[in-house]
């Protein structure tokens, strides 16, 4: 193990870090709507549910594996294994997926900057149009956009854990909040936000199916960045000392908090502006929400604030966005940065200049297929739909992938590593873990149930994106 690898300062550091990762675009716009559409309250209960039964247990074993071995999870796997092929290929997994997902994040965030810019500038008019996004994704200035977004990545990766990552969202996390509160409050004051509330959260208990269950597992499970390597890599970044199971709470607590008050943003200001909305017809798309939603509804404020307050109050939701996604970006391009100095042996400064060429051409691939570019647009056909290379990284990646690699580190935890050494990991900071009710459970569900339930959303989520069956 090397006694070079940084570390995270202190628990605020790595909290911070790990929220930020952890608070997307997902949370601020697809959560409080998959909400709103699937029984409001009684979603928010199930997704709770989930975060602390079964999410929690795995957060904690990517944390616990992460320390443990003191490298990326590539590094982790190989490690802790024994050099086992099959283990080595799920560190490879955990390693390839957010490397992917780097890319289908890097095009929303460029996409992102292009409406801040815009908004910025004094354009909400032109954004609020109803064929501007098309024409935005369709032209080649995103490039110059992609260009900003690259050197505010790097810039922050450059400095490494405790002068880039950490102290970047010792800034961005803190601003984030202010923005998200400030924005509750200003849309909070709408005439008929009170009708977004209602509908955000009385329980409706009646809609309660299946498949609304299972969309409240992986939203959970995605909310937290589980299966994406990132715990494993930050954990690495710990302290012996350091306390991984109160951190891991409060990771769990703050991105629930984030993804809870998102709604009374979401919500209210929907129905304030358009207050006969049926919330089954919105869009679960939150692409769709950010680009072609948003910025009517902001538009639409100008006749009580003003065209300046309405440019105003969309900037800085564009900004609260930008944030957002900066700081899950910055998560994900770190772990394959972080195995590639730990393979390679070279210097940060070399990994991420590889990583941004690697990164760039791939972004530039996916971006140009929404039409630019013919042959990236109907790259393949599965489920009977042409499908474009952005569609298949986030079917494949983003959709598929992650509860796999979730499943493998619970394989990982029960059959090669043990659940006594996770245990005795996880008392490292934290003496009482070894006796009290969590450890018991963590023991068990990592062993039993929480194997099987990811089983069965890999194996229903291949049949359905990739056949268009669906089991449940």
């Amino acid at each position: 193990m090397s006694t070079q690898r940084e570390q995270f300062s202190s628990k605020l550091g790595f909290i911070l870090a790990a929220a930020g990762s952890a608070v997307g675009i997902g949370n601020l716009v697809g959560f409080p709507v998959a909400a709103t559409k699937n029984g409001g309250g009684a979603f928010l209960l199930i997704y709770a549910a989930f975060v602390l039964f079964i999410c929690l247990p795995v957060m904690l074993a990517e944390m616990g594996l992460g320390r443990r071995a003191q490298r990326s999870p590539y590094g982790s796997y190989d490690a802790l294994g024994g050099g086992t092929k099959r283990w080595k290929i799920a560190g490879f997994l955990a390693t390839l997926t957010p490397f992917m997902i780097a890319i289908f994040y890097m095009v929303i965030t460029v996409w992102i900057f292009g409406y801040l810019f815009q908004s910025v500038s004094g354009n909400l008019s032109a954004i609020a149009a109803d064929d501007y996004f098309g024409k935005f994704v369709n032209n080649y200035s995103f490039v110059f956009y992609l260009a900003a977004v690259t050197v505010i990545v790097n810039l922050i990766l450059v400095g490494g854990v405790r002068s880039g990552i950490e102290r970047a969202s010792k800034i961005l996390m803190p601003a984030l909040f202010i923005m998200l509160i400030m924005l509750v409050i200003f849309v909070l004051t709408l005439d008929n936000a009170s009708t977004g509330v209602q509908f955000y959260l009385v329980p409706d208990f009646t809609q309660i199916d299946s498949t609304v269950v299972n969309g409240a597992l992986s939203q959970a499970f995605f909310s937290l960045s589980l299966g994406m390597g990132i715990l494993i890599t930050y954990g690495s970044y710990f302290r012996r000392s350091d306390d991984i199971v109160t951190s891991g709470k409060l990771v769990a607590l703050t991105d629930t908090a984030v993804a809870f008050t998102a709604g009374l943003m979401t919500l209210p200001a929907i129905f304030a502006i358009y207050p006969d909305t049926n919330p089954e017809t919105l869009s679960d798309s939150s692409v769709s929400m950010i680009f072609s939603f948003f910025p009517k509804i902001f538009l639409a404020l100008q006749a009580s604030v003003g065209y300046i307050g309405a440019s105003i109050a969309a900037s800085i939701f564009f900004l609260l966005m930008f944030v957002a996604a900066i700081t899950s970006l910055v998560s994900i391009i770190e772990v394959p940065t972080a195995a590639i100095i730990e393979k390679r042996n070279i210097s940060r400064k070399r990994a991420l200049f590889f990583m941004g060429i690697v990164v760039t051409i791939l972004t530039i691939v996916a971006a140009t297929s929404f039409g630019l570019i013919p042959l990236f647009s109907k790259f393949v056909v599965y489920a009977g739909m042409d499908k474009s290379v952005f569609d298949v990284i986030y079917d494949v990646f983003y959709d598929t992938i992650l509860p796999l690699n979730g499943l493998l580190i619970c394989l990982f935890v029960r059959a090669r590593w043990k659940r006594d050494k996770l245990t005795a990991e996880l008392s490292e900071g934290n003496p009482n873990y070894a006796t009290s009710f969590l450890e018991k459970y963590v023991s068990f569900a990592i062993g039993t149930f929480i194997p099987l339930i990811l089983a069965l959303v890999f194996i229903n989520t291949v049949l359905n994106k990739f056949f268009a069956i669906s089991l449940i």
